[in-house]
């Protein structure tokens, strides 16, 4: 889910989003002035922060990879920011043509850019939806005509689950989404644990430039476990996320197990 759009204070650039920064960390071209100049400031506190977008996004081409190559072919990605830089539809469709996706965002300018981005493309749709209410992405999600909920189809809650407070109940929301899909179906959640640089870092972002960040929720692996209650845990289980099915030493931290954030993929059985 990314956050809400800002606006620098400094030289009225346009509006900046979580969804822009992340394009901008991961070398897309898909982001405004704004998302730039956003983007360096917050290095400037938490410099490793870059390198650990970069990581998510090397786990998110294993993970769809592995998925793809399972039997799986429909994929629902929730706050998905926008579907640029080898994400879900791209690494998909590589290896399965006519493989679908719904990536869901509650950010309305990042929709109107998804769509942008995807125009052309009839396996591939973004809409507008908050993740915190099934039932409406959901709806969107049959109203889109794309994903047939009859057929496995893996829930994607990749980097995002953070920004969900425990009085939003996430293990309710996600056990939501499983009821809904059919046996065979997966939840892949990565997940932040408690990291004490990137809230350092925010913290003089956001003292030295006055521009709100959002709140984060981090949970340790007993807590992140708990979001896959009555699924089976895909080997390796829930790891840190450069421990997760190597591939290659591409986008690995240099200290792996200490990575600040852990992946789990379950099967609905």
């Amino acid at each position: 889910m990314s956050s809400p759009a800002g606006t620098l204070p400094k030289n009225g650039s346009g509006p900046w989003s979580i969804a822009g920064i992340r394009d901008c960390w991961l070398g897309g071209s898909h982001h405004n002035p704004a998302d730039s100049e956003v983007a360096e400031h917050i290095l400037l506190g938490a410099p490793h922060l870059a390198h650990v977008v970069r990581v998510y996004r090397a786990l998110l081409g294993r993970l769809v990879r592995y998925l793809v190559e399972v039997g799986v072919r429909q994929f629902l990605d929730l706050g998905s920011g926008l579907p640029t830089v080898g994400n879900v539809h791209q690494v998909a469709q590589d290896f399965s043509p006519g493989a679908r996706v719904v990536y869901v965002d509650i950010n309305p300018d990042v929709v109107v850019r998804g769509h942008s981005l995807l125009a052309g493309n009839h396996d591939a749709v973004m809409v507008r939806a908050d993740l915190r209410q099934p039932a409406e992405v959901l709806d969107a999600t049959r109203r889109s005509g794309l994903l047939d909920l009859g057929a496995p189809v893996a829930v994607l809650a990749i980097d995002v689950l953070h920004h969900i407070p425990d009085s939003d109940n996430p293990a309710r929301i996600v056990a939501t989404y499983m009821d809904a899909v059919c046996p065979g179906s997966c939840l892949a959640v990565a997940h932040s644990d408690h990291d004490e640089a990137l809230i350092t870092g925010l913290e003089i972002f956001r003292d030295f430039y006055q521009i709100p960040v959002p709140p984060l929720t981090f949970r340790n692996l007993m807590q992140i476990t708990k979001l896959f209650n009555k699924l089976d845990l895909v080997p390796p289980g829930i790891v840190p996320i450069p421990l997760w099915r190597q591939e290659s030493n591409e986008g690995l931290s240099m200290d792996p197990e200490t990575f600040p954030a852990f992946i789990g993929l379950g099967r609905k059985l």
